[in-house]
């Protein structure tokens, strides 16, 4: 039995403009949707496990009396035939039925345990239920679909039904956090986003009546083409000014500027009121600006707004606090409303890492062909010598990473992780240690319930085995560090944390760098170009260059202080790419398969072709790297690393 949680969803900012953008596939002037959408705290909660039929039960109090068992053969006819009635069901016989035309599976008992989220409220309860379904068959018969993949498995299977949802609606499939969707044509891009500061939202069902399928129906008779002005004000609208709209909303959550997000919330609502509305009788909405003008309500919060298609289905309301979203809470239930509160938590983006240790560590032989150089052990300050692999991965956890990939060379390198991260040492070993060193022990064997392993089995360079990971990392930004490369930070704050606040102003691939001896530049990566800021700690890259030789250096990759000195920027060792990178590896890989001439996969072009289409920015890292590729190198680390 496997229990789940899959929560409704609300979208803050973009409504209608995931259908809007799709009409690009008939209209290429039309401009592409953007929206925020975030999971809610409210939710579906079910057990499910296989069963030779299609089952769906509630034990659920919420829904008692408005619920009745369902039960199908798994057979195509049965479950198009049920996706096609009016019932609940519907949703769910329609992921099941392409669920089984496309994998083949059995059946799956799903029994809803509880359903806090609301029924046709604009919160996307249909959505929500097409997401289990689809995450109920993957998990039972091991799919390995990602989050995008039961998403789009939800959203298909929904539109096998009476329901004309949007690409946005399953975005509950990503769970309680934020996420900015893109709408182009037929393609769905779904970027996580950062938030700064705990945000405080209240949810309230009107508990009214709005017609979802009459508004967009009367909206869709302006697409694909604008043949009058009012037309054209809404392609407007749904484009260029609600681009920049979730431009401006990004920023303020991600700088945690509540009150001015909560004022482009009500400043949105006016423009749709104006824009919009008159476009279809379904939109009329006295309810809703009820408590949008509601005098008692303004004092407790920052800014409001309609909920989905609008109408009188739901509202939302930014709150100033936690102590005005509870007041606010209250004073809507005790206006006979269904209010719910959630609360946006300060999160990063970056949650998954990779380390490639695939290299056999030729520079370090012949020690290599005993231990992996990144199993050498070095002496730390607090009197324990760990392995390095096991430092980086500390510095990992510590900066919020929850995932790590290890990108190996063969999968018999697999055990000696299995062994150190998976297996508790023998019990005359345990006793042998202090109780602080037991407990250690345990923390080793948690940290390896975060690893990932991926193999490059053909040696074509340091990109190639950067992508070995692409999977792992799917659409999400990832950090990148070197398996033969310690870091110490200066702060307290990790090496890897400071680049990672610093990607999560950009959203750009950025890059950790640290100044070097003209001397050294022939053994490092090189980056020029302008610094962004005052303090000179964010540099704008303009050029990048594989060991270059000392004349190239000193003619063309240097950056000048404001005194005219010469500084030279290497990388530091950490790197946070973004898909795009992935995507550039791809490429190069399958040009180079298709020329046959041997060479290598380098991550420097990839981020250098990169860079000229995105932009892409350099890091000063507070801190100090010790590079262990090398003999002088290691015995650098090995004196120096525990005493910094």
């Amino acid at each position: 039995m496997i229990k789940l949680f899959v929560p409704g969803r609300l979208c803050l900012f973009g409504e209608h403009t995931d259908w809007a953008g799709h009409y690009r596939t008939m209209n290429a002037e039309i401009y592409p949707g953007a929206a925020i959408v975030t999971g809610i705290e409210q939710g579906i909660y079910a057990e499910i496990e296989r069963s030779p039929v299609f089952e769906v039960t509630s034990s659920a109090p919420e829904i008692e009396g408005l619920w009745n068992n369902f039960s199908c053969r798994m057979n195509d006819v049965e479950l198009k035939k049920t996706a096609k009635s009016d019932s609940f069901f519907c949703y769910c016989a329609g992921v099941a039925s392409y669920m089984l035309e496309w994998y083949k599976v059995g059946g799956v008992k799903i029994n809803i345990t509880s359903m806090t989220l609301p029924i046709k409220s604009g919160l996307s309860s249909s959505a929500a239920i097409c997401v289990l379904v689809a995450r109920a068959f993957n998990k039972l018969y091991h799919l390995n679909l990602n989050t995008l993949g039961e998403m789009n498995i939800a959203y298909l299977g929904e539109l096998r039904t009476a329901s004309r949802c949007g690409r946005l609606d399953q975005a509950c499939a990503f769970g309680v956090k934020p996420s900015l969707m893109l709408f182009d044509g037929d393609e769905v891009e779904v970027r996580p986003m950062t938030v700064k500061k705990a945000l405080y939202w209240v949810i309230a069902d009107l508990c009214s009546h709005k017609d979802t399928v009459q508004i967009l129906a009367d909206l869709n008779k302006c697409y694909p083409f604008a043949m009058e002005e009012d037309s054209r004000k809404l392609h407007d609208f749904f484009g260029v000014k609600n681009r920049e709209i979730v431009e401006r909303a990004t920023k303020y959550i991600a700088t945690g500027d509540a009150e001015n997000l909560g004022r482009l919330m009500t400043e949105t609502e006016e423009m749709f009121d104006s824009i919009v509305t008159p476009m279809s009788p379904a939109l009329a909405s006295p309810k809703l600006h009820k408590y949008l003008s509601d005098e008692k309500i303004k004092p407790l919060v920052y800014g409001g707004k309609g909920v989905g298609s609008h109408g009188d289905g739901s509202v939302q309301f930014l709150a100033r606090d936690e102590d005005s979203q509870a007041r606010l809470k209250e004073y809507l239930n005790d206006c006979g409303l269904k209010a719910y509160s959630f609360t946006l938590q300060p999160v990063h983006t970056v949650k998954k890492a990779v380390i490639p240790v695939a290299g056999f560590g030729t520079r370090l032989f012949p020690a290599t062909c005993a231990i992996r150089k990144d199993f050498f052990p070095i002496p730390c300050s607090d009197g324990m010598v760990r392995p390095v692999i096991l430092l980086l991965l500390e510095e990992l956890m510590a900066s919020g990473i929850e995932e790590v990939c290890i990108v190996l060379g063969s999968e018999e390198e697999r055990s000696r992780y299995a062994d150190f991260f998976e297996t508790p040492l023998p019990d005359d070993h345990l006793k042998k240690l202090s109780p602080q060193q037991r407990g250690y022990a345990n923390h080793i064997l948690d940290i390896g319930k975060h690893l990932h392993y991926v193999y490059q089995t053909e040696k074509r360079g340091f990109g190639h085995a950067v992508f070995q990971a692409s999977e792992f990392a799917g659409n999400e930004p990832v950090l990148l560090l070197l398996g033969d490369t310690l870091y110490r930070s200066d702060k307290t704050k990790t090496c890897a944390l400071q680049l990672i606040e610093e990607y999560e102003k950009y959203n750009k691939p950025v890059v950790a760098i640290h100044s070097i001896d003209l001397e050294d530049v022939g053994k490092y990566g090189i980056l020029s170009g302008k610094w962004d800021d005052e303090q000179r700690c964010v540099l704008n890259v303009s050029r990048m260059a594989e060991k270059p030789d000392k004349a190239l250096a000193e003619t063309e990759l240097y950056v000048s202080t404001p005194e005219g000195k010469k500084v030279y920027w290497s990388v530091f060792g950490q790197y946070i790419l973004t898909h795009d990178v992935f995507d550039r590896l791809a490429a190069d890989i399958m040009a180079a398969d298709a020329a046959d001439d041997g060479r290598e996969i380098e991550l420097t072009a990839a981020l250098d072709a990169v860079r000229k289409q995105t932009g892409m920015l350099g890091v000063r890292i507070q801190g100090r790297m010790f590079d262990m590729g090398n003999h002088a190198a290691f015995r650098t680390a090995v004196m120096e690393y525990g005493n910094s």
